[in-house]
Formats: C-alpha cells, structure tokens, sequence
C-alpha cells in the first residue's frame, strides 16, 4: 500500500507585531504561498533530495522524541497517535518543503501544522466553528509543539500556517480570523522581501529581546513608540488608509532601527536608513530578524525595485479590506 503524501501548508509572513505581541501588541499575519511544504516519504521522491529527506526524517524522529516526552509526562496538550506516527517516521517519514529555514516565514510553523494536521487525534478543524476560544486552544498547543524549535513560541506563526488565512492578533490576545484578499496586481504600491543572505537564529534573539526589557528605559520606549506605531499600521494598513499607513511604517522603521539594530544584519543598516531619508521605501523585520528576509513596503514599486537592484528582492501581494468583511472593521478600533 503506497502511503499518501501530506496536505501542503504554506509560509507565512508577520506584517506587524514581531516582539511586539509579546509585550501586548497587536499583530497582523497573512499566509504567503509561494513558498509551501508538506508531509512525504522517502521512497516517493527522486534519489537528488534523498539526503534532504534522510535529514529531515532525522530532525521529525527527534521531534517525537520531544512530544513522547511530554505526553508520558502527562504535559502534552492534545493527543497525538504515538504509534501511527512512530510507524511512518521508520518508514522514512519527511518535511518535503521549499520555505527557506532561518528567514523569518515559517519554516518550522508549516512544519509543526502539518505534524499535527496528520497525527492530532480529536484536533481542531482549521475551517469549522473557530471561534476566537477555540483558535487560542489551538494556539497554545501549536506554540507548545513549536517550542521545541525555539524555547519559547507564541504559536501565531503555526496558528497562521494551519490555518490558510490572514489573521489578526488584538492586544487583550484575542485572534480573529480577518476578510483580507489580494489587492490589484497593477497597483503601483506594494510589498516586497529582501534576502540578505544570511540565516537567522530565533532563540537567540528572542532571549536578547526578552533581557532588553528588563531594562527600563527600554521597555518603556517600546510602550510609548514602538507598540502605538506597530499598532497604527495595522489599522491604516486594513483600512487602506494610504497616507496613515505610510507615515506610521516611516515612523515604525525609524524606531527599528535605532533599537533593533542587532537584529539588523550590519550590510543592510545603510540600506534601512537610505530607505528612509528618500521616503521610497521603509523597511522593517521579518521575524525575528538577524538575518533571513527583510520585509519592505513602498508606494512605488519599480522606484524601489531601481534603487535596490543589487539586491535579492523579491515582491509579494498585497492585501486589503474584503468587501464582504468591512462590516467588522471596529474590532481595529
């Protein structure tokens, strides 16, 4: 019996709320599906990505070991079909995926949504009755599996891959699923990513983030500066309100790059700053920065995209307000 390969799961990219949701922001996250991974077996695939898959085979293995753990501890928040998924990692289980590991879009959350998709006994649907209890429920488990990659997780990454949908994150916590749809593809105005190059480390930057707020001062400027314009962007950026939205992320990359800076690859701080002082584009992180993807935005494209071609620059949709889903605009309010 040929064993049926997995459902594929996509990317994700965080517009807004990287740290931020950590310290009681809101948080704007959308799927990004140009890039895309799913659940397969080694003996599906061509001989040139068997290495891959073997390695990949190897870090799931490891994986069950951690949720094995836990479930034998009595700790592991849902349940999980130990033996199936035991049986099929002998049988050459592997993440059979594109999305680049280390550069801020969910490489380890499209995993972990597939894991659980497959082997979640009595799971939540990710398409019926989620409401915003039972997308927090399902948040903690999948940050409780994903913390296995980095220490500590939030879950919205995972939450966002399992889910195939633009979501939205409040700052009392609460999760909403959000009407947002691509917006016309001639639109002058836009997002892109930049590669710099280098892989980003989670963990560490966290831990660095989370020290830094002990520190007063601050924790205090993240409150006053960084929150209200991270927070902005969300509300003009949803309610396509143009000239807010672009002086809120022009104030949002100032703040970034006066106190993130270690999480900005030292290449590309020149770069961020150039950004801002001709107003063609802002540039903010992707994730957790310290390398990976930097995520940028303009209001002129092919403007940005001449000022930047020695770089990697890769364009993404944008989104707006659904028709069908302005009705629920005062929960940005």
């Amino acid at each position: 019996m040929i064993k049926k390969v997995g459902k594929e799961f996509h990317a994700k990219i965080m517009l807004f709320g990287e740290y931020g949701v950590i310290c009681n922001s809101m948080g704007l996250t959308v799927p990004f599906q140009e890039f895309k991974g799913r659940l397969n077996f080694i003996d599906h695939v061509p001989e040139s990505i068997h290495d891959f898959a073997t390695k990949s085979n190897k870090s799931i293995r490891n994986f069950f070991s951690f949720l094995k753990k836990l479930q034998d501890q009595n700790e592991l928040k849902f349940k999980v079909d130990i033996k199936l998924f035991e049986s099929e990692i002998e049988e050459g289980l592997f993440f059979e995926s594109n999305i680049p590991q280390g550069f801020g879009i969910g490489s380890s959350g499209a995993l972990v949504a597939a894991l659980y998709d497959r082997y979640a006994l009595d799971k939540i649907n990710n398409r019926k009755n989620l409401n915003p209890l039972r997308i927090k429920k399902l948040k903690d488990v999948l940050a409780q599996m994903e913390s296995y990659f980095h220490g500590k997780s939030s879950g919205l990454d995972p939450l966002n891959c399992y889910m195939k949908q633009p979501l939205l994150i409040q700052a009392n916590k609460e999760i909403d699923k959000i009407g947002l749809e691509m917006a016309d593809k001639e639109n002058r105005k836009g997002m892109f990513l930049i590669d710099t190059g280098t892989i980003g480390e989670t963990g560490p930057l966290v831990n660095y983030f989370m020290e830094q707020c002990q520190n007063d001062t601050f924790f205090k400027s993240l409150q006053t500066e960084m929150i209200p314009a991270s927070d902005s962007c969300i509300r003009s950026f949803i309610k396509g309100e143009v000239k807010e939205f672009y002086k809120n992320i022009k104030e949002l990359s100032k703040y970034l790059l006066i106190n993130f800076a270690p999480m900005i690859p030292e290449p590309f701080r020149d770069i961020w700053k150039k950004g801002l002082e001709t107003s063609v584009y802002y540039l903010k992180l992707c994730g957790s920065g310290g390398g990976g993807y930097l995520l940028g935005f303009a209001e002129d494209l092919d403007y940005a995209k001449q000022m930047l071609e020695k770089l990697d620059v890769k364009i993404i949709p944008l989104y707006q307000l659904a028709e069908h889903a302005k009705h629920k605009q005062e929960k940005l309010n």
